[in-house]
């Protein structure tokens, strides 16, 4: 999307106060493509002893067999330490492992280096996270990122900034004051949906040296398309509900069936086919092909997690023996996903050229309201400690 000069724009990290970094594994076992095999990597782990479980763990500084962590919040896994441990795997969850690209994950405190249990106490089938890309020149990734599922440190991907405060879709993580500023600039009475100012957010917004900044209007005709059109990436991102489909013709299909094991992709775009060693997928438009988020093609990332080599003996090695049919399924998706997010390019540019032009509510003005400068409240963590959660070794903190 075209940069638009707007030096008053307020800054997403104003906007959204409460940011959290993101979840850091310091491992690569715990997370793969494919539930069964991470349960086949638990069962690999405890039934090793000794310096074989050590090995194969992948100990750092923040966690090796004997570190004493609590539980995950909304997780069953165990405390025990992971040396005596001998119980099932914990069920894996969906996560976000890289743009676009949703993975598993065993949701277990002992696996993580820096879990952010903050994240997790608010992830909820209410949450939508907002994760911040970091701004790499000449690319024309998107600058926000929206998930339901956990996002996991991975690429260029900054601060996670989740839509609300609480479980349950409660206290949103908006500068306090915020919606009522621009219902009533709008002429809306009660002010917008929290939903619809993250949807206004992720389709105007711009990643900048100094922070993303998020242009806003007071035109109302502006606001509604730019909400609608938002609407719909988020559905796009998100992944929820209906799947989206293209129309027939441009809906891309396995033209000749992927290989066992498929070791290279790479693009024709004389006829828009995705090669995957001899298996065939078209059509593919070159905007999916080139479209990238932190410098990177989503389509290569996406496949390089599924084909890189692990190193022989450690836990990342267990994987599927042959490609499952349910990756080529979602492939295919991740391709149609694309292509409509590709295509509402020109749509964005407009409205961000309509923000700038018309009516445009600026950190000035919001200062001017008192809406900004945001309190130092806004920007911690809400207390949502409603049970007690489970420290090392069955032990409950006191709360």
């Amino acid at each position: 999307m075209p940069s638009v000069t707007h030096d008053d724009a307020p800054l997403l990290a104003d906007l959204m106060p409460w940011s959290v970094a993101p979840p850091r594994l310091g491992r690569g076992w715990p997370t793969a493509p494919d539930a069964a095999s991470l349960r086949a990597r638990w069962d690999a782990l405890v039934k090793a002893e000794g310096p074989d479980r050590e090995a194969l763990f992948a100990p750092t500084r923040s966690r090796t067999l004997h570190t004493a962590v609590a539980q995950l919040p909304g997780q069953s896994s165990g405390t025990v330490r992971l040396a005596r441990e001998s119980g099932p795997c914990p069920e894996p969850v969906r996560v976000l492992h890289s743009p676009f690209d949703e993975q598993w994950l065993i949701p277990d405190h002992r696996l993580i280096d820096s879990a952010r249990p903050e994240l997790w106490r608010v992830a909820d089938e209410r949450q939508v996270f907002a994760v911040e890309q970091t701004v790499v020149p000449e690319s024309s990734g998107p600058a926000l990122l929206v998930c339901s599922v956990l996002p996991l440190s991975a690429g260029r991907g900054g601060r996670v900034r989740p839509l609300y405060r609480r479980p349950g879709g409660l206290e949103p993580n908006l500068a306090p004051g915020l919606l009522e500023h621009l219902g009533s600039r709008l002429g809306h009475s009660p002010g917008p949906d929290p939903l619809d100012v993250l949807a206004w957010t992720v389709t105007v917004a711009r990643a900048g040296r100094g922070g993303c900044t998020v242009p806003l209007t007071a035109d109302a005709d502006v606001w509604a398309r730019g909400v609608e059109l938002g609407r719909r990436m988020l559905w796009l991102m998100r992944r929820e509900g209906e799947r989206p489909k293209l129309p027939g013709g441009r809906r891309p299909y396995v033209r000749a069936p992927l290989p066992a094991r498929p070791l290279d992709v790479h693009y024709d775009r004389d006829d828009e086919t995705l090669h995957l060693d001899e298996g065939l997928i078209s059509p593919v438009p070159p905007e999916v092909w080139d479209f990238e988020v932190g410098g990177v093609r989503v389509l290569e990332q996406w496949f390089a997690a599924r084909t890189a080599g692990p190193e022989a003996g450690t836990l990342e090695a267990v994987r599927p023996v042959t490609w499952p049919q349910v990756w080529t399924s979602e492939l295919l998706e991740l391709v149609t996903v694309l292509a409509l997010l590709a295509e509402l390019r020109p749509q964005q540019a407009e409205l961000a050229e309509a923000t700038v032009a018309d009516t445009p509510v600026g950190a000035a003005e919001l200062r001017a309201a008192g809406v900004l400068p945001v309190p130092d409240a806004a920007r911690r963590p809400a207390s949502v400690l409603d049970h007690h959660e489970e420290g090392p070794e069955g032990q409950f903190a006191l709360i």
